[in-house]
Parts: C-alpha cells; sequence; structure tokens
C-alpha cells in the first residue's frame, strides 16, 4: 500500500471522523470495574472506609464515567497528534477528580482523618493511572489501523514521547503501586491484628490476609498484564508494517511506504526508512535514465554506419513491446512475460544490431545486394553484438537487462524452422525475446525504402508474414501480430521516416 504524506496540521477533523475510539462499552467496563476494585480496595485498608456502602464508594467514579460520555464528541475532534495524550490526561483527570470528590464528601459529611483520605487518593489515582493507560493505548491503536486503512501518515513533530520511555514509566508505576497497595493492606491487617483477639486470630488471621493480598495482587497483575498487552499490540502494528516493507524492498519493490502513524521512535524508524526509500528510488530513476540514454546512444550509433535510419530504432521496440502485451495473456508466456519483463524488452529492443558496429563499411553501407561471401561476413554482427554485451556483463554483473538484450543481439535473425543464424536455433530453443525481435525487425525491414527495394505497403508486409508462419516466426507470435497489426499500422505512422532519409 502506497501512503498519502500529510502534515500534523493537515490533518483536520473531518479526515478523522472515521476513526474509532474505545467502544462506549469498553470504557464502561473499565470504569464499573475500577469501581468495584475501589469499594474492595477502601474496605480492606481503611477501617473508616470498611464502614461506608460499597455503592458510597464506587458513586464517584459513576459520576465520572457520566462526564467522560459528555466529552466523547470532544475528544473525537482532536487532532491526532493531541489525541492519545487527550484521552489519557481526560481519564486520569476524572478519577483525581472524583478523589477529590469522595474526599470532600467525606471530611465535610462523615469526618474522615486525613489517612483514610490519603489512602482514597492513592487508591482511585492509581486504578486511574491503570485505566487511562489502557484506554489511550486503545484509541492509539484504533486511529493507527484507521489511519493506515486510510492511507495516510503523518509528517513528525520535533519533540515527542519516547514509546521506551513511555513503557519503562508504566513498568516503574506498576511496582510501585503494588508495592505501596501492599504496604497499605499489610499496614491494616496488622492493626487488625493487634486489635483481635487471639482465638479470633488463630482462626481468621492467616486466611484474611493471604485472601487480601491474593485479591490485591490479581488485580494489579491483571491490569499489568492488559496494559503490557495493549503496549505489544501497538508495537507489533508498527514492527509488522514496516517488516512488511523492508521484505517488499529487499525484492526490488520500491512503491511501498512504511506509515508514518506514531510520534515516537517507530515514527522516526518509518520516517527514517520512507526516505532511505525514496533515495533508493531516485537513485534508481537516475540509474534507469542513464541506462536509456546509453542504450539509445549506442543504438544511434549503430544505426548512423548503416543504411537504416534511427527511427527504425523507435518502431521496432514498440512492436515489440505491443506484441509482448498481446502475448501476455497466452496461456504459453502469462508465467513469463509480466510487466517488468515487457519493459526490459522494450528497452533492450534498440541494441538488435548494435553488432553492426563491427562490420566493415565496405560491407555495411554497400548501396546493391551483397554477396554470398559478403553476407556471411554481414551475418556476424549477431555475433559481434552479443560478444560485446557478454563483456559488460562480465564487468557489471549479470542482470535482466543485459541478459534480454545478449538474447536480442543474437538471436533476432534465428527462424522457428531452425534456418536462421548465427546458431541455427529452431523453435522454442529460440528466446523469446529473440523471437519477438525477429518478427518485429522483418516487419519494418518490408515497410522501409533501401537502394535495393521499395517500400512495401503494411497489407504486402503482412503477407510476407503470414508467408513466414511456421517456418521464419513462431506461429503464436503471428496470431498476435494479426490481432494487433493496427497498433503495428499507427506505430508505423507515428515514427515515419523524414523525407530525407
Amino acid at each position: 500500500m502506497n501512503y498519502t504524506n500529510i502534515t500534523i496540521d493537515e490533518v483536520s477533523p473531518d479526515m478523522l471522523a472515521g476513526m474509532s475510539l474505545p467502544e462506549h462499552s469498553t470504557v464502561l467496563i473499565h470504569y464499573a470495574f475500577a469501581s468495584m476494585v475501589f469499594a474492595i480496595y477502601g474496605h480492606q485498608v481503611c477501617s473508616i472506609m470498611e464502614t461506608y456502602s460499597s455503592l458510597h464508594l464506587m458513586f464517584p467514579m459513576f459520576i465520572a464515567y457520566a462526564i467522560r460520555l459528555a466529552l466523547t464528541s470532544t475528544l473525537q475532534a482532536r487532532p491526532y497528534q493531541q489525541r492519545v495524550a487527550t484521552s489519557f490526561n481526560m481519564d486520569l483527570g476524572l478519577f483525581l477528580l472524583a478523589a477529590i470528590g469522595l474526599v470532600v464528601v467525606n471530611y465535610f459529611v462523615f469526618g474522615a482523618p486525613w489517612h483514610s483520605n490519603t489512602k482514597a487518593v492513592i487508591g482511585i489515582s492509581l486504578l486511574g493511572l491503570f485505566v487511562a493507560t489502557h484506554l489511550a493505548l486503545a484509541t492509539e491503536r484504533n486511529t493507527i489501523k484507521q489511519m493506515i486503512s486510510l492511507g495516510q501518515h503523518l509528517t513528525l513533530g520535533k519533540q515527542f514521547m519516547s514509546f521506551v520511555n513511555k513503557f519503562t514509566v508504566m513498568a516503574i508505576t506498576l511496582l510501585i503501586a503494588l508495592g505501596l497497595v501492599l504496604f497499605l493492606v499489610i499496614n491494616q491487617d496488622l492493626t487488625w491484628i493487634l486489635d483481635t483477639s487471639e482465638h479470633v486470630l488463630r482462626k481468621e488471621a492467616s486466611a484474611k490476609i493471604m485472601y487480601e493480598i491474593a485479591v490485591i495482587i490479581g488485580v494489579l497483575m491483571g491490569y499489568a498484564i492488559v496494559i503490557i498487552l495493549s503496549y505489544t499490540n501497538n508495537l507489533n502494528i508498527y514492527l509488522c508494517h514496516q517488516t512488511q516493507v523492508m521484505e517488499a524492498v529487499a525484492k526490488g519493490d520500491l512503491s511501498q511506504q512504511v506509515p508514518v502513524v506514531s510520534q515516537d521512535e517507530f515514527g522516526q524508524m518509518a520516517s527514517g526508512t520512507n526516505l532511505m526509500i525514496a533515495g533508493l528510488l531516485d537513485y534508481q530513476s537516475q540509474l534507469k535514465i542513464t541506462r536509456d540514454a546509453s542504450i539509445l546512444a549506442l543504438a544511434s550509433l549503430a544505426e548512423t554506419r548503416d543504411n537504416e535510419t534511427g527511427a527504425h530504432i523507435l518502431r521496432t521496440q514498440r512492436y515489440v513491446k505491443v506484441l509482448a502485451q498481446e502475448l501476455s495473456s497466452h496461456e504459453d508466456f502469462c508465467d513469463v512475460l509480466n510487466e517488468e519483463v515487457i519493459e526490459l524488452y522494450y528497452k533492450s529492443a534498440p541494441l538488435h544490431d548494435v553488432g553492426k558496429v563491427g562490420i566493415v563499411d565496405s560491407i555495411l553501407l554497400k548501396p546493391g545486394k551483397l554477396t554470398e561471401q559478403e553476407f556471411e561476413i554481414m551475418k556476424t554482427h549477431a555475433q559481434i553484438g552479443n560478444d560485446a554485451l557478454l563483456v559488460a556483463e562480465q564487468q557489471l554483473g549479470s542482470n535482466s537487462f543485459l541478459r534480454y538484450a545478449r538474447e536480442i543481439a543474437l538471436t533476432h535473425h534465428e527462424k522457428w524452422d531452425g534456418s536462421g543464424y548465427p546458431n541455427q536455433l529452431a523453435g522454442d530453443d529460440i528466446p523469446l525475446s529473440g523471437r519477438l525481435m525477429a518478427l518485429a525487425d522483418v516487419y519494418d525491414a518490408l515497410l522501409s525504402k533501401r537502394v535495393y527495394k521499395p517500400a512495401f505497403s503494411h497489407d504486402k508486409a503482412k503477407e510476407i508474414i503470414l508467408a513466414g508462419c511456421g517456418s521464419h516466426f513462431d506461429p503464436r507470435i503471428v496470431a498476435a501480430f494479426e490481432v494487433c497489426e493496427q497498433q503495428f499500422v499507427n506505430i508505423a505512422a507515428q515514427f515515419k521516416d523524414s523525407a530525407g532519409d
């Protein structure tokens, strides 16, 4: 998938309107569970709160949830780079507001002492931290998925919160929370033990303490696991896309981009990867331009020493492309003729006669018909072209372009029945590139005026090609020629030789 690069400022609320926040049911579950956990916590850590009803302890978070619902639309309208932080701050702030409300009521209505109120603030704040973190991660994850599906990514800001730092802070907070809550519970249990008779102590103390510690550890470990899984899921999204794009790039596909959807190290990693791909794409483009210019220069140089014209290069490479595209749906060739191979055939075709630079002028430029001996020398141009390109391949390393260029240069005069040159190859032993070039070269030669012959019409050239079906030409290629002959006519007209040629 390709991604449209947009800046932070360009991400409008309307653009993000379809990006889902955590479902209301998810938020409700978090707030409801946190309120129940706080009720249990309050009864276990404070003798004062132990006298309150569960509804009394849970009620402030019900109010916080109602406010959270009312603020959902406001959160939805926030720009992406603010929405995750806003979600976290809003949930944590609502829990703190619930803690303050509870403390105020407990102090002024029930006269709760400071240590009781402190325990209430600690409990609600820790629960708020856990809930806010998980909902913020869910917000981030859902928004990332939506942005990826929309094919958008963000330009990084100059400052961001490190993913590693966020995870480290969360891990330390979990440990502190576990230690602090266990301390409060054990402190309350020790107070209870001191105030309890020996008889009751023997029967109840051990079981009660173990139960309380198990519940507290279970709740905190549950929150820790949920948050760690959320971090892991978000991390998996980043790494999966990074890996997929890098695998595609390794296979030569430079059209991919990693979605930049986070303001942290992974966003920078994605942005850096995209810059690297862009650099590779630009470098590849420059190489292709240089390659194409070199091809045309060499081909034009060969043509200047021949009776043929430079337009011959332009026409024949287009004939080859048209034939290849037509054959790409044929059952015998569909596995071979993909878009990349067809383009390489097209780029390589101008070098089919590059070997003519090795033929002496007295033969190459002879105005009349060649003698049998002269024709034997002329036929060596196919091998000369192959040998010249082989030297380049040995120096630069083998690649598809040089291989196809050599095939075309060497085999475009081979014939289907094995009567061609230089190696008398027959049938499918002749590379497909050479078979395509053979028909394209003959067709163009028939339509072109030479000192030893007039230019033939398309119908006459077609008649000669059909006559060569199964002897000179691959019958399947001749059939493709018949299907797309009008395109041949159009190409011949578009790149017609000038009057002076």
